[in-house]
C-alpha cells in the first residue's frame, strides 16, 4: 500500500469553456482517444497504490458516479454476447479492492472549497489531488502522483507539482519561488495564485499535482476569498508555508492542458501517437493527411 491513501478529485467544475459540448455531460467525461478524462486521473492514483478514491461533484455530474458504479444492464448483456475483454474492461474502471466515495460541493466556491468538502473522507493523513484536467502522460514510467508520492516518503510534508511556464502566462496560473535542492526539487518560500507577469517570483508554475498534509483544511476553513471572488487552494497552501515546509517537485511527463480545447486536441493526437493499439494506423493517417 502506498503512504498515500487518499486521492480527491475535485471535479463540480462547469465546462464553460467546452460548451455546448458540456451542456449535458460532465467535462471530466470527454474522452481522450478511448477513456475519459476522469479515468485517466484515477488511473495514475490507483497505479500509486491509493485505495480510496473521493469525488467532489456538483449537481450536474451524475455521470460521473455512473461510470464508476457497476452496470448491471451492460455487463449482463457483454456476458451473454461472450464479449469476455469487453466487459473486463468495463469491470476494471476501478478495481475491487478500491473505494470510490461521491461527496457534493453545494456552491462552486473555488478549488480551496473543493478540497476542503474533502475532509470527512480524509480524516487527519495526508492526501493527494488530482485535477483531471491536467493529464499528464509519461508513457513507460512513473506516473506524476507517484514520483511525487515517492518524494513525499523522504520529505514527509507536502508536495506541489510544477512545470516550467513562459512569464508571460505567469497570470493562468499558481507561481511558486525558492531554492533549488535537486535538479527537479525545490524549497517553497512564496507562492502567488495567478500573478501579473511583472509580479511572478519566478517561472515555475504550479500544475493538477498535489500531496497535502491535513494542516491544509484548518488554512482552508480561514481562507478568504481571492482571485475570481473564490477560495483559493494556492492562498492556503501560503498559509500553510508559514508554519510547515512546503516542496516544488518539477516531474516527468508530459502535461496536457485538457481544459484548453487546443490541449485537449492535442492531447488526443500525441495519445492515439502511442496508443498499443492504434499508433500505427493514425500514423499512416497523419501521413497520409492532405491539409490544403
Amino acid at each position: 500500500m502506498s503512504s498515500i491513501r487518499i486521492a480527491v478529485f475535485p471535479v463540480a467544475g462547469l465546462g464553460t469553456r467546452f460548451l455546448p459540448a458540456t451542456k449535458a455531460i460532465a467535462k471530466e467525461m470527454l474522452t481522450v482517444v478511448d477513456k475519459p478524462l476522469i479515468q485517466y486521473a484515477t488511473e495514475e492514483a490507483v497505479a500509486a497504490g491509493m485505495d480510496t478514491l473521493v469525488f467532489i461533484v456538483g449537481r450536474t455530474k451524475n455521470a460521473i458516479i455512473d461510470h464508476y458504479d457497476k452496470a448491471y444492464e451492460l455487463e449482463t448483456e457483454l456476458s451473454l454476447r461472450n464479449k469476455d475483454a469487453i466487459l473486463k474492461m468495463v469491470q476494471e474502471v476501478v478495481p475491487s479492492s478500491v473505494n470510490c466515495v461521491f461527496i457534493r460541493q453545494s456552491e462552486a466556491l473555488g478549488l480551496g472549497h473543493a478540497v476542503l468538502c474533502a475532509e470527512p473522507a480524509v480524516g487527519n493523513e495526508p492526501f493527494a489531488v488530482l485535477l483531471p484536467d491536467d493529464l499528464i502522460y509519461n508513457k513507460g514510467g512513473a506516473s506524476c502522483i507517484q514520483q511525487m508520492v515517492e518524494v513525499y516518503d523522504e520529505k514527509q510534508a507536502s508536495i506541489i507539482g510544477t512545470q516550467t511556464v513562459a512569464i508571460t502566462d505567469s497570470d493562468k496560473y499558481g507561481m511558486v519561488a525558492g531554492p533549488k535542492l535537486a535538479d527537479n526539487l525545490a524549497r517553497v518560500d512564496e507562492i502567488v495564485e495567478k500573478p501579473s507577469p511583472a509580479e511572478a517570483p519566478s517561472d515555475q508554475a504550479v500544475v493538477g499535482r498535489y500531496i497535502l498534509t491535513p494542516g491544509i483544511f484548518n488554512k482552508l476553513r480561514t481562507t478568504e476569498r481571492g482571485a475570481g471572488n473564490e477560495i483559493q487552494l494556492t492562498d492556503a497552501i501560503a498559509e500553510l508555508r508559514k508554519t510547515e515546509e512546503i516542496f516544488a517537485y518539477s516531474f516527468e511527463g508530459r502535461r496536457f492542458d485538457c481544459g484548453s480545447k487546443i490541449g485537449y486536441l492535442e492531447a488526443n493526437v500525441e495519445i492515439a501517437l502511442q496508443h498499443d493499439e492504434m499508433a500505427d494506423d493514425f500514423k499512416q493517417y497523419l501521413k497520409n493527411l492532405n491539409l490544403d
